[in-house]
Parts: C-alpha cells; structure tokens; sequence
C-alpha cells in the first residue's frame, strides 16, 4: 500500500500552504486548479493574489503556478520554482 503516500485529494492539497523554494516566501494556499481533460493531468494550482490588487472587473488578480514547477508536497507544504509564477489572466 505504499501507492497510497503519493495520493492527495484536492482538499489535502488546499490545506497545505505553497511555499516558493527560491525565496521562501509563503504564496498562500491553493485555491483551484487548472486540469487538461484530455491528457488527464494538472496544468497549473491558481493561488490567491498576495497583493490585494484588484482588476478592471473587480476581481482579485489570482497567481498561476505551473504544475511543472512544483518540486516537492510534503505533509503539510508545497514547494515551488516561484521563477515562473504570473498574474493569471
């Protein structure tokens, strides 16, 4: 049953706090994903903007972290390559 460490639900995933490995700066907790249905895989977690900006529509511009760039889940933290993190759009 070994297979079962490396399984999380998306709620597992939310509660874990996404940590950019460069800077060690706290990015903040997932707040969705971005999933491919035909290639039945992640593409990127959207973390909450950390700077409260607000956009011509009213609306929190979120962070887009591709799924590529994350480098480790652990018990409790996601670390990520935060080199290529934006404004999602």
């Amino acid at each position: 049953m070994e297979l079962q460490k490396d399984l999380f639900s998306l709620t597992n995933l939310r509660d874990m706090e996404v940590i950019d490995i460069n800077t060690g700066i706290k990015l903040g907790f997932i707040k969705d994903l971005k999933v491919n249905c035909k290639e039945h895989r992640i593409i990127s977690i959207i973390l909450p903007s950390q700077t409260g900006k607000v956009s011509f529509f009213n609306k929190n511009e979120d962070l887009e972290v591709p799924w590529d760039n994350v480098r480790k889940i652990g018990v409790d933290v996601i670390l990520v390559d935060g080199e290529n993190i934006s404004d999602k759009k």
